[in-house]
């Protein structure tokens, strides 16, 4: 049995693995293994995997506190 989780709401926009990692500067490998411990969602479309652009900004960028 395969469990269907509902995509994000159709006025977010879901880049590929490969545009993510550029405009984060990170390798899709990364991403990959992000996706894989739940750090970040990936989404399935057909055969691709796509990424929420403002799910990764919110939980890959981590701001560094200052003194």
């Amino acid at each position: 049995m395969t469990t269907r989780i509902h995509p994000p709401t159709t006025d977010r926009r879901l880049v590929s693995l490969a545009a993510a990692a550029e405009r984060y500067g990170i390798s899709v490998k990364t991403l990959r293994r992000r996706i894989s411990d739940g750090t970040i969602r990936g989404y399935r479309v057909g055969r691709l995997i796509r990424v929420d652009p403002d799910e990764l900004t919110q939980r890959l960028l981590i701001e560094i506190p200052s003194r």
